[in-house]
């Protein structure tokens, strides 16, 4: 049987465990995906020593970055980013070969692609932590300069105090990458001029619950073009597998 298994601390609902089980049962794949809670990423050694069968793991927070020294590669996507989602095993001459990649950039870029038009040329990312840098390099891969935006100062970043209605009129594409407005504070939403939105915004929320984020209610109502990140979610879980089988 093969195995497959999520990395993270404190994992609670797994997306990932219920979407590759459903999959498995549902395709007649011979395999289980199970969860690896690990306090320190120090144990990965461990998972690694006592699941030999382990085909592929997915990473989740707060370990992106942390995992990286213990790989033996990156793809290019991973590498600009800084952070994988997801590692594959390989046969290699001493063991099994670690390389990792990060499907949140895939599935971000193919759910927002289709939403992007000629006047979507500049964004602004909301937050600064590490989905936003999958958000910044797919986002150039579409042709689209980003900005990101941060609570404090920090070095090619602006603060929600800057944002002038010069910049609302020339970025017209704005992600949420931050935890604001996620069940159950429904009721929290990034600090922007949200009277300064027209129907030329797309407001892009990374988070999926609830479905329509404040965010993306707010923008709603000035007539912008918004999406929650389901389909992101749903979209890197499939680049997952693709990878994991190539």
């Amino acid at each position: 049987m093969q195995k497959y298994g999520l990395l993270g601390y404190p994992l609670g609902h797994s997306f990932s465990k219920t979407y590759f089980n459903q999959k498995f049962e549902a395709e007649k794949i011979d395999a289980q995906y199970v969860n690896f809670e690990i306090p320190n990423i120090k144990e990965i050694k461990n998972v690694l020593k006592e699941n030999p069968e382990l085909n592929g793991l997915n990473v989740t927070i707060p370990y992106k970055e942390q995992v990286i020294p213990y790989l033996d590669e990156l793809d290019e996507d991973a590498r600009l980013i800084g952070a994988v989602n997801v590692i594959k095993f390989t046969k290699g001459l001493f063991g099994k070969k670690l390389k990792g990649y990060n499907s949140d950039i895939i599935g971000f870029k193919q759910s927002i692609e289709p939403l992007l038009n000629e006047t979507h040329r500049k964004a602004l990312i909301l937050g600064t932590g590490g989905a936003s840098k999958a958000v910044f390099q797919g986002l150039k891969q579409l042709g689209v300069g980003s900005t990101m935006v941060s609570r404090k100062p920090k070095e090619f970043c602006i603060t929600y105090e800057e944002i002038t209605p010069k910049t609302m009129e020339q970025y017209t594409v704005i992600v949420n990458t931050t935890p604001l407005g996620m069940f159950p504070n429904i009721n929290e939403c990034p600090n922007i001029p949200y009277d300064l939105l027209t129907s030329n915004h797309l407001l892009y929320d990374l988070l999926h619950n609830p479905d329509e984020t404040l965010f993306m209610k707010k923008g709603k109502e000035k007539g912008a073009v918004v999406k929650n990140g389901l389909e992101m979610l749903l979209l890197q879980a499939f680049a997952a597998w693709e990878i994991w089988q190539k």
